[in-house]
């Protein structure tokens, strides 16, 4: 161990002083341009007339129903994105099965369409002239230029960020705890809640922070199926546009405040997830590997 730890520190003292600090340097520099400026210029324009007009931008109705769509949004979203990834992590990382690498691929799907495609399929699915679009009519549902439309928009989107974080981390645990605690006389449920839940938990955190940041502040998806309707359908970031749009740059700029926020709180989240997660994975790495934890005991 002691060989190991001094040829790493070899390896990390190779370089120049120069190509070091010219590396921190450009770092530093882009964090500053594209980071900590653009931060530094919203809350500069939120409070550019004071307080008092930003409170009052944000007091506004069509804002506070911009907010309350949006968390009522992701508040629908997440937790299904939750179960989704989970499962679809599971599948995937523990189970081999014909299909797998077409599940793979749906799962990166969202990654691949422009969130713009995604709105508009949905407008073709079940807008006025779409596939299902006359018998909604006639049934008198709304899905575009509905709630039911952004929080549809808001899942696709959103949902391969769980599944994502989660499984590389299951693929790379492996079996043996599983096929342990089952040996033990554990039921599915058992052995997900004791075995496999704390070994993803940080992760499973780190997903789902990602996921209700994206939920939260997407703006393309939704705005194709949202119709733009003033007090019901708009979004914090369709609301933010609306008001830039209209020259309200202090009310747009209050409102965006709020989702830069949330920003700096995902981050800081998301390090200490991550933190976290190395953590217990040195530690996890330093002991010998024995019967888990929370089935000890359980074996008659």
């Amino acid at each position: 161990m002691a060989a190991t730890d001094l040829t790493r520190k070899r390896v990390s003292t190779t370089e120049a002083p120069w190509v070091r600090w010219t590396l921190i340097g450009i770092a530093l520099a882009f964090i500053l341009l594209f980071l900590v400026l653009p931060l530094a210029a919203v809350a500069t324009e939120a409070l550019r007339k004071g307080f008092g007009a930003y409170f009052e931008a944000l007091k506004e109705p069509d804002a506070w129903s911009a907010i309350r769509l949006t968390l009522i949004t992701a508040a629908i979203a997440v937790p299904l994105n939750l179960v989704f990834g989970v499962a679809a992590a599971w599948a995937i990382a523990k189970y081999d099965f014909r299909g797998k690498a077409f599940l793979t691929t749906l799962v990166d799907l969202p990654f691949s369409v422009s969130p713009v495609v995604a709105g508009l399929i949905y407008v073709l699915v079940f807008g006025a002239q779409g596939w299902f679009g006359p018998w909604l009519a006639e049934h008198d549902i709304k899905v575009v230029f509905a709630v039911p439309g952004i929080v549809l928009a808001t899942i696709f989107v959103t949902f391969p960020f769980i599944a994502r974080e989660l499984i590389p981390l299951m693929q790379a645990q492996g079996n043996d705890e599983e096929q342990a605690a089952i040996v033990l006389g554990a039921s599915g449920w058992q052995t997900f809640r004791h075995v496999t839940l704390p070994n993803i938990k940080w992760g499973l955190i780190y997903g789902v922070i990602l996921c209700n940041a994206r939920a939260m502040g997407e703006f393309g998806a939704v705005s194709v199926v949202s119709g733009h309707i003033r007090g019901q359908t708009n979004t914090m970031p369709l609301h933010v546009e609306i008001l830039y749009n209209e020259y309200q740059s202090v009310a747009a700029f209050a409102v965006a405040s709020l989702l830069a926020l949330l920003a700096v709180v995902t981050l800081v989240i998301k390090s200490v997830a991550e933190w976290q997660q190395e953590r217990e994975m040195k530690a996890a790495a330093q002991v010998p590997p024995e019967r888990p934890l929370a089935l000890q005991g359980k074996a008659s």
